[in-house]
């Protein structure tokens, strides 16, 4: 896991291994995310449209903006709601305003109740009209709100004045009396296109009349984040989470997978790999305590950064895995066909394994004696040599570290033995099937009964 990439493969096995756990932690984040939103209380928001007629410019429009949540208008809306307790300082946390499309204002409440959320918002809107108005009013002179109206009425005693000339004017057909009604008729229409013009180009009286389009809607469903969404957020956050803090420990924990790297940590060659029919793991003596049922529970007992078991041909494929790493023992071995089989404590697999290895290596024409002994893995020790020619040491891949099985190689060296081999035990998917010949589980008793031996003897 340490040199490999995070594959879409890993995920979905410590997602299927520890379901369990994942599944509680889930419910734990939605626990979390359900008393996070009992600590923060239902929001409702709802907008007011309000419509600025005439041109504007995009600075201007941002000017109203800033103006419509000002602290003026914010604490006008809020001396006219007179809710309790709520003054206008805490009312700028609850508007907002943003420019739309078409010149129009969007003001925005936000309340614990549809009703008082939908008073907010028109309320501001209609403080924002009536500042806004004000600010105008007041910025407008006087003598120059009645130019435009005397402007108006001298280009219509002018336009008069044209019409009573081109009437008096020689109804003759001369060239120079149809000159001059031409010219007349087309003073009066410049004159009555001017006034038109100034008539739309009054800002003033354009932008002075600002318009609120209908009351807000009142909310129907929550304003974000609501409680569903606290609780899913929570559940999700924790799921993830978790799968992270897995992929985390497993790139942590520095426990070996690849065959050249266990044998660099034994200082000795790989003569095999053999396999086992997979099985539940039986519950040990050392695995019944407080914490190891809980770990039960949680299903945090199995290991889940080890690959799916594949599917086992036959018994007889697994056997003739067995005779090859025996065959290469034997070539390995003086005369004597002594040997010690060294398989870490708590390794179920390799125990197993063992157990195959021994029933094979006894049978046949030149049987080699092969004694099973346990290793501890935090306290290695291994028997002083007596009559062996050296140790095979048979372990599982993925389940121990560089530093763990250099332990159990200075231990051998300590004892006088020599590694002479290393057997990969793992895992395979196979149907139970009628035993055929000699049953292969009868080793198990016997390296039971080794064991026992061994450690009396030790």
């Amino acid at each position: 896991m340490s040199d490999d990439t995070i594959r879409l493969v890993t995920i979905g096995r410590i997602i299927r291994r520890r379901r369990r756990f994942l599944t509680i932690l889930a419910l734990v984040g939605a626990l979390v995310g359900y008393g996070t939103s009992l600590v923060f209380p239902p929001r409702y928001t709802t907008s007011a449209s309000v419509l600025l007629p005439g041109a504007w410019q995009e600075r201007e429009l941002l000017t109203q903006v800033e103006i419509a949540t000002s602290s003026v208008v914010v604490d006008r809306a809020a001396a006219t709601l007179g809710w309790h307790g709520v003054s206008g300082s805490e009312l700028r946390d609850r508007v907002s305003a943003k420019a739309a499309d078409g010149n129009i204002i969007k003001i925005s409440g936000t309340a614990d109740t549809p009703e008082r959320a939908q008073r907010l918002s028109d309320q501001m809107a209609q403080q924002f009209v009536t500042f806004a108005a004000r600010i105008v009013g007041d910025n407008t002179d006087p003598e120059a709100a009645t130019r435009p109206e005397a402007l108006r009425q001298m280009v219509a005693q002018t336009s008069r004045r044209i019409t009573e000339l081109a009437d008096a004017a020689d109804p003759g057909q001369t060239v120079e009396s149809v000159q001059t009604r031409t010219e007349l008729t087309k003073l009066r229409t410049t004159l009555q296109e001017a006034i038109n013009k100034l008539d739309q180009a009054d800002p003033a009286a354009n932008k002075a009349n600002m318009v609120v389009m209908g009351p807000a809607a009142r909310p129907v469903g929550e304003a974000p984040p609501t409680r569903m969404q606290l609780i899913v957020a929570g559940a999700l956050l924790f799921f993830l989470l978790a799968v992270i803090g897995h992929l985390t420990a497993a790139r942590m924990s520095g426990r070996l997978r690849t065959e050249p790297e266990i044998a660099a940590a034994l200082g000795s060659v790989l003569l095999g790999t053999v396999e086992v029919p997979g099985e539940r793991r039986a519950h040990r003596p050392e695995g019944r305590g407080p914490w190891a049922r809980i770990r039960r529970l949680l299903g945090v007992d199995v290991r889940w950064d080890i690959p799916t078991p594949r599917a086992s041909g036959d018994e007889t494929g697994r056997q003739i895995r067995y005779r090859r790493v025996c065959a290469r023992l034997r070539d390995r071995l003086p005369s004597s066909r002594r040997l010690l089989v060294a398989v870490p404590d708590c390794d179920e697999i390799a125990r197993r394994a063992a157990g195959q290895l021994v029933a094979e290596a006894e049978s046949g024409p030149s049987p080699t004696m092969l004694r099973v002994v346990g290793v501890s893995v935090s306290q290695p020790m291994v028997p002083d040599r007596d009559n062996e020619s050296g140790v095979l040491v048979v372990l599982s891949a993925g389940s121990w570290t560089a530093g763990e099985l250099a332990g159990i190689a200075e231990a051998c060296a300590d004892a006088g033995h020599e590694v002479v081999g290393i057997v990969l035990a793992g895992t395979v998917r196979a149907r139970p099937a009628r035993a055929v010949g000699r049953p292969r589980d009868a080793a198990t008793p016997a390296l039971a009964a080794r064991d026992h031996a061994t450690k009396g003897s030790g």
